[in-house]
């Protein structure tokens, strides 16, 4: 583990192992933020009227995360804001109805679970053009030359977060790989990964693209300080998925811990939710934020 990260999660830490101490000083305040990754859009169990904009889930990284500390003794105070769609500069913002995201943070705001970038680069655009369209080329160099912009809106929310919670330890989680670069495994698969819609060019530069915006988040986290720390599918030279991810992005042996074609299926959220984490791709990432510490 990584100073940094060391550092990022001293308190996740901290109330593993000894939660009683917490309890006399009051709960921790957690709050987690971000775009639909952060909010488990595709995890399922929404909570009510976020259902259609910010697709909520009690089956978020976030909340279960939480859930696992209250079960070990620890007294959590938590806040979930995250709204699927949002960008970085949606965060000082109202977004779809609800209020800014960062007002949800306070002086005692002890840990901040955010995942964010990708919407200040139109990845999701990206991803249906892939479907619909050829993406390969130039529309992949179009948006891998957004990376450094998208690294300067997210060093300036850390410096902001930590305006307003300024003993917080923010973690943010990374993307990972949503679709093999490889060939399809065999078996009956989502129907997203006929090469019809993913050609295997299209596949391999969409999986560059998905590490250099590890590296790129990744990176951009060391440069925060030791307040500041990521964790992510990907290991550390953001190229190789960590054991936990390996195979099971779409199209693989592994069970998907992405949601393909099947979120189209009547009673499924729709588009919103194609390329995200399931609720085992969220429970999975869950995982590696606690057994970081």
């Amino acid at each position: 583990m990584t100073r940094l990260l060391v550092a990022a999660l001293a308190t996740l830490a901290a109330v593993a192992t000894a939660p009683a101490a917490f309890a006399s000083i009051g709960p921790l305040h957690v709050v987690a933020m971000g775009d639909s990754y952060a909010s488990g859009t595709g995890a399922g169990d929404y909570e009510a009227g976020t259902e259609g904009n910010c697709w909520r889930s009690a089956n978020s990284y976030s909340e279960q995360v939480v859930a696992r500390l209250r079960a070990r003794g620890t007294s959590v105070q938590f806040t979930n804001v995250a709204c699927s769609g949002a960008a970085t500069s949606d965060l000082h913002q109202e977004f779809l109805g609800q209020p800014p995201q960062l007002d949800a943070l306070q002086v005692d705001t002890a840990i901040v679970l955010l995942t964010i970038g990708t919407n200040d680069i139109g990845y999701a655009a990206y991803g249906g053009l892939c479907i619909q369209g050829d993406c390969s080329g130039a529309p992949t160099q179009a948006i891998t030359a957004e990376l450094p912009d998208m690294a300067k809106n997210l060093a300036q929310l850390f410096r902001d977060i930590h305006d307003r919670s300024p003993h917080a330890k923010i973690v943010l989680t990374g993307y990972g790989s949503q679709l093999t670069a490889g060939p399809n495994a065999d078996g009956q698969l989502d129907p997203i990964c006929d090469a019809g819609v993913f050609s295997p060019q299209e596949r391999a530069q969409g999986n560059v693209l998905a590490s250099q915006l590890d590296k790129t988040l990744r990176d951009t986290t060391a440069q925060a300080g030791p307040d500041t720390g990521y964790v992510s599918e990907y290991a550390a030279d953001s190229t190789h998925l960590v054991d936990a991810f390996a195979g099971h992005s779409l199209c693989q042996a592994g069970t998907p811990f992405y949601r393909g074609f099947d979120a189209l299926t009547p009673g499924q959220e729709g588009p919103d939710a194609v390329l995200h984490l399931n609720k085992d791709g969220q429970s999975a990432l869950a995982d590696l934020v606690l057994s970081q510490v």
